[in-house]
């Protein structure tokens, strides 16, 4: 369903042609299911769906995005993929995410996290009419000091493990095509990246993260064993980063000298919350599993936390919902479908909806 009153940001983007990377996954699928709703028209290059179920099937989108199955470490799919749709708008989300995955297959995130993004960008700059390319990261492309305040885009990138090393590597092949190369009528590539933090939301069945991971223990009726209780996130809703990258290519598309460049994307008022607070506050929304916290050494970082300031100043981006709501939610969406009573559909974009309604009265309230 189209929406009839759009955001400044979604007007821009209406219309446009929009190729997503990474369309089957988690974020892919509220990020198309979004963009379908504001009248783009939205083409997908992915691997299928790794798990059962899966948010991309359970929206239904297959038919309503064009899906494009492949693999973005194949340099001439990608590139017949992008060509052959001559896309306006590239979001760029495709990638091996999980931390102790990295450590097991290293070959394999760097080639998806470096190469796979290469091979994005080397497409892009052949086709004409290219106006944004946004390259999502993440916040563990610093390098991590341990320290208690936020990190801000000046500060220097690192990686002590696999996922944030090729994450780091990918962000100095991004800033070469920035400087490097330019699109086909001569004018600068509109790159930018976003580094966001943690996500959570509804539809998320991935392996290895944390809000999943509840769920199963729910859904199975068996215990959940946590490795670091007290590591802290920025935890967000998915709806804020997928906000923040439409934001983001709309400001690529009218204000490139500005938009190109990195953007920190964390939560509004910068806390972040331990992985403890976050599972007894689902339990509090949805129900509570046997819950075994194990304090064991630390694989990976404990403290993290993103300085946004640049994004809410320039972008204007606010997310709708605070961190309380955000788990709220989240929890609210499993319970709801796991009763039966909604459609993934049907929760999905009334969750959407009301994200929309709060950003769209705090438009008119700022004009």
């Amino acid at each position: 369903m189209q929406h009839e009153e759009l955001l400044a940001f979604e007007a821009t983007l209406s219309g446009k042609r929009v190729f997503l990377t990474g369309h089957t996954g988690f974020t892919g699928s509220w990020a198309s299911a979004w963009l379908l709703g504001i009248g783009a028209e939205v083409c997908g290059f992915s691997l299928a769906p790794e798990t059962s179920p899966s948010l991309w099937t359970e929206l239904a989108l297959d038919g309503r995005v064009r899906s494009v199955i492949g693999d973005i470490c194949d340099r001439d799919a990608i590139g017949d993929a992008i060509r052959t749709f001559a896309p306006q708008v590239i979001l760029h989300l495709a990638a091996q995410p999980l931390v102790r995955r990295s450590y097991r297959e290293p070959f394999e995130t760097f080639n998806s996290n470096v190469m796979g993004t290469l091979n994005v960008l080397e497409a892009a700059r052949h086709v004409a009419g290219i106006e944004a390319i946004v390259c999502v990261t993440t916040d563990k492309v610093y390098e991590n000091k341990e320290w208690p305040w936020p990190y801000r885009e000046n500060d220097s990138l690192g990686g002590k493990d696999p996922y944030s090393a090729s994450k780091s590597a990918a962000e100095m092949v991004i800033q070469s095509y920035q400087y490097a190369y330019q699109t086909v009528d001569g004018r600068a590539l509109p790159i930018a990246t976003a580094r966001g933090g943690n996500i959570i939301g509804g539809g998320d069945w991935s392996e290895d993260r944390l809000v999943p991971d509840f769920v199963r223990a729910v859904t199975g009726k068996s215990a959940l064993t946590l490795r670091y209780p007290d590591a802290t996130r920025p935890w967000q809703h998915v709806l804020a980063l997928v906000q923040g990258y439409l934001m983001l290519a709309a400001k690529l598309i009218s204000d490139p000298a500005i938009a190109a460049r990195s953007w920190n994307m964390g939560p509004a008022d910068g806390r972040a919350l331990s992985v403890r607070t976050v599972l007894e506050s689902l339990s509090a929304t949805w129900t509570r599993p046997n819950l075994e916290y194990l304090d064991n050494p630390a694989k990976e970082a404990q403290l993290l936390a993103l300085d946004s300031t640049l994004a809410r100043d320039v972008l204007r981006w606010y997310p709708a919902w605070d961190v309380e709501e955000t788990i709220a939610r989240t929890a609210a969406w499993y319970r709801d479908f796991y009763a039966g009573h909604h459609g993934a559909a049907e929760i999905t974009l009334a969750q959407i909806a009301a994200w929309r309604h709060l950003l769209l009265e705090r438009e008119k309230n700022a004009t």
